[in-house]
């Protein structure tokens, strides 16, 4: 199994355990746990919408991804993506406008669906680009290895699966 295969096989685990919380949140499927925060359908939403962004950025098709100044990727590339996939939690922030979704899929299904979908897009892209070499240009990080994109992915989404409450 080649390092891509492993990464996919585990950003997969990843983002299968968002899809398990979110399908265990029963009725709190469209409510926020506390003011200004998301409900579960809003992450899954979230989540997906990044995937999807991020298949872009892979296939270098434009993305809604912010384009930084050249000198800030490398910055943010030491501060978040080396620090996320080294183990470190990720730091506090806000979601931009574009991946700030006010409301997400109808049902946890609907949220599965939606997963599973943005999933099998985002494998198929990196699996197709790394045939034309081993890193992406990032317009957030800058040029990255197809892997560590990957990883910070899943990981984004584990992230984010840890903000789910499961019914009582």
């Amino acid at each position: 199994m080649s390092d891509l295969d492993a990464v996919l096989t585990g950003m997969r685990s990843d983002v299968g355990y968002l899809i398990s919380r979110a399908e265990r949140c029963g009725a709190n499927w469209t409510t926020p746990p506390a003011p200004g925060k998301w409900s579960p359908s809003q992450i899954v939403e979230h989540v997906a919408r990044a995937l999807d962004e991020s298949s872009n950025m892979v296939s270098g098709v434009p993305s809604k991804f912010p384009v930084l100044p050249k000198f800030l990727r490398p910055v943010l590339k030491a501060l978040v993506l080396r620090r996320v996939v080294n183990g470190r939690k990720f730091p506090k922030g806000r979601a931009i406008k574009a991946f700030d979704p006010a409301t997400g899929p109808a049902s946890p299904a609907d949220g599965r669906k939606r997963l599973e979908d943005a999933m099998a897009k985002f494998d198929r892209t990196c699996r197709a680009q790394v045939v034309t070499g081993p890193e992406v240009l990032s317009t957030v990080f800058g040029p990255v290895t197809i892997e560590d994109y990957a990883r910070f992915q899943g990981l984004h989404a584990r992230h984010h699966a840890g903000q789910i409450a499961e019914a009582a």
